[in-house]
């Protein structure tokens, strides 16, 4: 019966976020300051969510092109959120946030909260690009190809 109740929640899922055009989640990210920014708040600009840990290669090695990716386009409308995910202590987190000076938001989700609403993400890098009008326009899972994601980013900056 649990397997049953576990794929009756996938269908749901699945179906309610066709039906509502993959829109984000109407989550609240908790930045490292303690201060609370809701996604639905960012509306109107392009927005960059990145579930990424310490202890991840990957993440560790996409860094610097994220933070030149977020430089390039932060004037033409583009957000970005680092969420740091639920194992990786909070003092690494800050320590590597501030030795690398990360110049955009950076979150803690400390119970997974933020992971389960983006689909359960357990693998990173997990990156969701989210449209002006809150839609979900892209997942990559694991490093994304950087040219492509700027020909995306370009044309939703541009709609």
């Amino acid at each position: 019966m649990g397997g049953l109740a576990v794929v009756a929640a996938v269908a749901l899922f699945g179906y309610s976020s066709l039906s509502a055009r993959n829109a984000a989640p109407d989550v609240t990210f908790v930045k490292l300051d303690g201060q609370k920014v809701a996604l639905k708040d960012l509306r109107g600009k392009v927005v960059m969510v990145n579930f990424w840990a310490t202890s991840c290669t990957t993440c560790v090695g996409e860094m610097p092109q994220m933070i030149s990716t977020y430089n390039k386009y932060k004037d033409q409308g583009l957000d970005f959120v680092a969420v740091a995910m639920s194992y990786d202590p909070p003092n690494y987190v800050l320590n590597y946030t501030e030795t690398r000076k990360l110049p955009f938001k950076v979150a803690l989700d400390p119970q997974d909260t933020l992971a389960k609403a983006f689909g359960d993400v357990k693998l990173t890098p997990t990156t969701f690009v989210i449209g002006k009008d809150g839609s979900i326009l892209k997942r990559y899972v694991g490093e994304p190809q950087f040219a492509e994601l700027h020909q995306l980013l370009e044309k939703a900056l541009a709609a």
